[in-house]
């Protein structure tokens, strides 16, 4: 009976581990999806492995024949327990497969529901580490926040992608230093 399995691949080899499993005419999974990469002030999305340096095989580990695997070139060895390699639950290879567009690329999201009012962490980007107030939603991409920044608060837009919801203490507006030391809270305002 064929089960999925999952191979350790060499640094950047999953496409040659790949092919050259297929060769040997062993059913072969690598999930995709389309990563953004910015580079030169261009910003495109690239194909990436969902997973980078690991595939999943399908074979049946009653044949020998399984055992090639471990000298293909591009494979490092099989995720293992022991002496026998680990069987993937169907379940996981289908979900992954599931959630595939048209393309074959996984379409991965990021839904984190946030209400005006929210505490929010800058993760990356020029405000990295910075905590600020969620004030909208631009677009699928890009969001509001209202940023405490030299002694002002600020509205800036940053990346969704870069925000995540401050997970300490209820919701409350974030506070802020004041000019002359006192602390001060920061409001959220609904028009400029």
């Amino acid at each position: 009976m064929k089960n999925w399995y999952v191979v350790y691949t060499q640094p950047c080899h999953e496409r040659v581990a790949q092919e050259n499993l297929e060769r040997q005419r062993f059913e072969v999974f690598c999930p995709l999806y389309r990563r953004r990469r910015s580079h030169a002030r261009r910003v495109e999305m690239v194909p990436a492995a969902l997973f980078p340096r690991y595939l999943f095989v399908a074979f049946n580990a009653a044949d020998p024949r399984w055992r090639a695997i471990r000298s293909t070139r591009g494979v490092v060895d099989l995720v293992r327990s022991g002496l026998h390699p680990t069987p993937v639950p169907d379940a996981v290879v289908e979900t992954i497969r599931a959630h595939e567009d048209e393309s074959g690329y996984v379409v991965l999201t990021r839904h984190i529901a946030l209400v005006r009012g929210d505490r929010i962490r800058i993760d990356s980007g020029p405000f990295a580490d910075y905590e600020a107030i969620f004030e909208a939603q631009r677009d699928e991409d890009r969001v509001i926040a209202l940023l405490a920044l030299m002694g002002r608060q600020v509205f800036v837009e940053v990346s969704a992608r870069a925000v995540m919801p401050c997970m300490d203490g209820p919701r409350r507006p974030a506070p802020m230093e004041g000019k002359n030391g006192r602390l001060k809270v920061a409001m959220a305002r609904a028009a400029r």
